[in-house]
C-alpha cells in the first residue's frame, strides 16, 4: 500500500508554479508577468521553496538566473506534475457527471476494429470522454496516466487484471495482381514468394509454415512495424502478408486482397488490461462491459460460415 508523502515534501502549488515558470522562461521578470505577480513575490516564493526542500534550485548571477543540475531535474518533474493536475481539472470540469478514460491501444486494432465502434459506446455513455494513445508493448501502469490497455499476448500483465476479448486468426493474403504474376497453388509455393514480416512477430511465418508441416528457416522479406502498413504493402502487390483476418475484412470483401493459404490460429489472444486499483472506476466498468460484448458479437460474426466463405479465395 502506498503512503502519503509527509507534508514537508509537498510544497504548495503557488510555490511550484512560480518555480516552474521561472525555470521554463529563465527569467524572474517574465515569470512574474506570466503569473501576474511582482518580481519580488516570485523571488520570495522560489526562495521559500528552496528553504523547504533544503536544495538550491537556481544560481543567481547579477540580474540573471540559471538552473542548478538539481533544479533542472526537479523542473522537469514538476512541469509534468502540474500538467497532470491541469489536465485532471479540465477533464473534471468538462465531465462533472461522467469521467475520462485514458485507453492505450494497439495501432491497427485501434484504428480498424475499435474506432469504428466507439461511437456506439459514447452514445450509450454521453458523460464519458475517451482519450486514445498508442502503446506497442506492455508498460507499468504505475508510471503512466493510463486507465486500461488493449493487450495482445498470452494473458499475463504484472499488476493488471486481464479480461479476454477475442482470438485471432492470421491468413496469408496478397493482391489479385500479385497472384496473377506469381501463381500460388499450395503452401509450398509461398517459400519462393516475397513475404511481408511484422517486426513485433518476427517468427510468425516460420510458425505458419510449421503448422502446414513445412520446414522453413530464416525466411526473409520486407519488414513493417504495423499491420496497417503491411496490409497496404500487400494490397499494392509487394508480396504476401500474414495478416489477422478480422483486421483486413474490408480488403477481403472488396477483393483488394485474397487469401492464398490456410488460416492459423494465434497462440496469443486480445485482452483488456486493467490495473487492479482502477477496476472499480465507473467509466472503466462501463467500457469493459461494452467492449466485451462488442468482441463477442464480432467473434460470432467472424465465425459464421457466410463470413468465412466470403474471405476465402481459390
Amino acid at each position: 500500500m502506498s503512503m502519503v508523502a509527509p507534508r514537508r515534501f509537498l510544497p504548495s502549488t503557488s510555490l511550484l508554479a512560480a518555480f516552474e515558470a521561472a525555470a521554463r522562461t529563465g527569467s524572474i521578470t517574465t515569470a512574474a508577468k506570466e503569473l501576474d505577480l511582482t518580481q519580488s513575490a516570485v523571488s520570495r516564493q522560489i526562495k521559500a521553496l528552496e528553504e523547504q526542500l533544503g536544495v538550491t534550485l537556481f544560481v543567481r548571477e547579477k540580474q540573471t538566473i540559471r538552473l542548478t543540475l538539481a533544479g533542472d531535474s526537479y523542473a522537469r518533474e514538476i512541469r509534468e506534475a502540474l500538467r497532470r493536475i491541469s489536465s485532471a481539472s479540465l477533464n473534471l470540469k468538462a465531465n462533472p457527471l461522467g469521467g475520462t478514460l485514458n485507453l492505450a491501444i494497439l495501432p491497427t486494432f485501434g484504428t480498424r476494429w475499435l474506432a469504428p465502434r466507439l461511437g456506439r459506446f459514447l452514445r450509450l455513455h454521453p458523460g464519458i470522454t475517451i482519450n486514445l494513445v498508442t502503446r506497442l508493448s506492455p508498460f507499468d501502469f504505475r508510471l503512466d496516466l493510463i486507465d486500461a490497455a488493449i493487450h495482445f499476448g498470452l494473458g499475463h500483465w504484472p499488476g493488471a487484471d486481464l479480461t479476454f476479448l477475442m482470438k485471432e486468426e492470421t491468413v496469408p493474403a496478397c493482391s489479385p495482381d500479385f497472384l496473377s504474376r506469381q501463381p500460388i497453388t499450395g503452401p509450398e509455393d509461398l517459400l519462393d514468394a516475397p513475404l511481408l514480416h511484422l517486426a513485433t512477430r518476427p517468427d510468425a511465418w516460420e510458425k505458419w509454415f510449421a503448422s502446414q508441416g513445412i520446414k522453413a528457416e530464416g525466411v526473409h522479406g520486407m519488414l513493417f512495424d504495423q499491420f496497417a502498413t503491411a496490409a497496404q504493402a500487400a494490397t499494392a502487390g509487394l508480396g504476401v502478408g500474414l495478416l489477422p483476418r478480422f483486421l483486413i475484412r474490408e480488403e477481403l470483401e472488396r477483393g483488394d486482397l485474397v487469401t492464398v493459404g490456410p488460416a492459423m490460429e494465434s497462440a496469443e489472444r486480445y485482452f483488456l488490461a486493467v490495473p487492479f486499483e482502477r477496476a472499480a472506476y465507473p467509466p472503466l466498468v462501463a467500457f469493459r462491459n461494452w467492449i466485451t460484448e462488442e468482441a463477442r458479437a464480432s467473434a460470432e460474426q467472424a465465425d459464421s460460415p457466410l463470413a468465412k466463405g466470403a474471405h476465402l479465395s481459390a
